[in-house]
C-alpha cells in the first residue's frame, strides 16, 4: 500500500526495470547459435572418457566417479551414468542431489535412467541419440545418507564452487566436481526442491541476462522463469563464469517426494534435449510464461500456529484467507493472512510454527493477467503446470505470450527472506580462511 493508503499500481507485462531489461535485450542481440563443426551429422564421432573410463557410440555406462582423491578413508564415489550417443552433438549435465535432503532431484534422474526410457525406442535411447548426457542422481552422497541439506563439514555444497583442492572437505569435493564435470559440460541442469520447511512449485532460476541460459531456461517448457542472478559460490554462478549455460528447476520440498514435481522435472528435461535437436520429437511449450525479477512476501502479523489453507502453486484472489494463526495458549482467538491482490503462490511455508513477521509465503502478484491462470486451474484452485498431465501440446515459439513482473529479490536472493541463511552463508564465506 503507497502511504497514502492507496493501492500501488502492479507493473506487468514488459515493465521491467528498464537497466535490467536492455542488459537481457543485448545479451540476446549479441548472442549468437555456435558454429560447431563438431555436431555436424557427419563428423568424426568417436568413443568418450569420463573418469579414464571409455564408452563407446550408442551405449550407455555407469561409472563411479571419487567426490575425494584420496589414499585413506572414504572416497565418497558416487554412480556417474553416461549415456553417449551414436551422431554427433553436445555434452549435457544433469544433476540431482546437491543438497541431501532434497529428493526431487534423485528422483527425476532415476526415471530418467529407467529401462522404458533408454531401452531401444525410448526417448534416451543410446542409439537414436545425437551428443552425450550425463546423470549424476545422487551428487551429495554423505547428506543422502544423514538426511541433511550439508556436507559432513557442516557446509552447503552450492557455496563452494569452483571449489579449491587443498580448502575444506566441501570446497575440495567443490573442485573435484568443477574439474571433472562441470567445465567440459555444453550446458547444465541443475535440479532441486525447497528447503526444509517449505515447498516450491514447479519453477525455473536463471540469469536471464545470460543469453544462453536464458534459452535454456525457455527450452525447459514450463510457465514460471524467474530471473534470478546467482548467489557467488553456487554451481549456477560458477558455470556462467566460464559462459555454460545453467539452469536450476525447483519443485517440491526437502524429505519427501512429490510426484508432480517429478513429472514436470523429467517433462523440461526431455524438453530441453528435443530442443538442442539431442532426441527426436518437437519440443512442448506452455501457452504462456511469467518471467519475474522480483516477487512479494506474506508474512506472519502474530505469532504461533499455523494453519494453512493454500499450498505452492495455488492461485489466489485479492481479500481470499491464504492462513490463519492461532495459540494453544489463547484459545478461542485466531488470525487471518489475507491475500493482498490477485496472484499466484510459488512457494509456501509447511512448518506450522511461525513467529510475527516469518514468511508464509512466497507470492507473485498477477492481477493484469490473472485470466491466464484461471484458465489453467484444478478443483482444488491450484495452476496446472505444463507437464504435469499427460496431454502436453505442441505450439510454436512465436505463439507464447510472455509476462513479464517488475521487482526485486528481497534480500537479495530469490530464498532468503525464507530463513536468513543465504546471508550467514555469505559472511561465513568471506571469512573463511579457505576462501579462494
Amino acid at each position: 500500500m503507497a502511504e497514502d493508503g492507496s493501492r500501488k499500481p502492479i507493473r506487468l507485462a514488459h515493465e521491467l526495470p528498464k537497466k535490467r531489461k536492455i542488459e537481457i535485450s543485448r545479451a540476446l542481440e549479441q548472442h549468437k547459435s555456435e558454429d560447431r563443426p563438431e555436431w555436424d551429422r557427419d563428423a568424426d564421432w568417436s568413443d568418450v572418457r569420463f573418469f579414464r573410463k571409455k564408452i563407446k557410440p550408442g551405449t550407455i555406462r555407469t561409472v563411479e566417479f571419487p567426490l575425494l582423491n584420496v589414499s585413506l578413508g572414504d572416497e565418497w564415489p558416487i554412480p556417474v551414468t553416461v549415456i553417449h550417443g551414436n551422431r554427433p552433438g553436445p555434452c549435457i549435465t544433469i544433476l540431482g542431489g546437491i543438497h541431501g535432503d532434497e529428493l526431487t532431484g534423485p528422483s527425476t534422474c532415476t526415471n530418467l535412467l529407467s529401462n522404458v526410457v533408454t531401452d531401444e525406442g525410448g526417448a534416451l535411447d543410446p542409439r537414436s541419440l545425437a551428443g552425450t548426457i550425463r546423470i549424476v542422481p545422487v551428487v551429495n552422497l554423505p547428506g543422502y545418507r544423514s538426511k541433511s541439506r550439508y556436507f559432513p563439514d557442516g557446509r552447503d555444497l552450492n557455496r563452494q564452487f569452483p571449489g579449491n583442492p587443498k580448502g575444506s572437505t566441501t570446497k575440495r569435493v567443490a573442485h573435484q566436481l568443477f574439474e571433472n564435470l562441470i567445465q567440459d559440460s555444453d550446458a547444465i541442469i541443475d535440479l532441486h526442491s525447497a528447503a526444509k520447511g517449505r515447498t516450491n512449485m514447479p519453477q525455473i532460476r536463471a540469469n536471464l541476462s545470460h543469453a544462453s541460459s536464458h534459452l535454456l531456461a525457455k527450452s525447459f517448457g514450463i510457465e514460471i522463469i524467474l530471473d534470478s542472478s546467482p548467489p557467488k559460490g553456487s554451481l549456477r554462478y560458477s558455470a556462467n563464469e566460464i559462459d555454460i549455460p545453467c539452469i536450476t528447476y525447483e519443485g517440491g520440498g526437502a524429505d519427501f517426494l512429490g510426484n508432480q514435481s517429478v513429472k514436470v522435472a523429467v517433462y523440461g528435461v526431455l524438453n530441453v534435449l528435443r530442443s538442442l535437436r539431442m532426441i527426436p520429437g518437437q519440443p512442448q511449450r506452455p501457452k504462456f510464461r511469467i518471467m519475474a525479477s522480483g516477487s512479494s512476501w506474506l508474512r506472519a502479523a502474530e505469532g504461533g500456529l499455523l494453519d494453512m489453507f493454500v499450498s505452492s502453486g495455488s492461485i489466489i484472489k485479492e481479500g481470499s484467507v491464504v492462513a490463519t494463526i492461532s495459540d494453544p495458549a489463547t484459545p478461542g482467538i485466531s488470525v487471518d493472512i489475507v491475500a493482498p491482490e490477485d496472484g499466484l503462490i510459488i512457494g509456501a511455508a509447511t512448518n506450522p510454527f511461525t513467529a510475527p513477521g516469518m514468511p508464509v509465503g512466497h507470492f507473485l502478484p498477477i492481477s493484469k493477467h490473472f485470466n491466464l491462470l484461471e484458465e489453467q486451474i484444478d478443483e482444488n484452485g491450484s495452476f496446472i503446470i505444463s507437464g504435469s498431465t499427460d496431454n502436453p501440446v505442441w505450439r510454436d515459439e512465436t505463439d507464447v505470450n510472455e509476462i513479464e513482473l517488475w521487482g526485486e529479490w528481497s534480500g537479495g536472493s530469490v530464498d532468503s527472506e525464507w530463513t536468513g541463511k543465504y546471508a550467514e552463508e555469505v559472511e561465513s564465506e568471506e571469512s573463511d580462511p579457505d576462501k579462494n
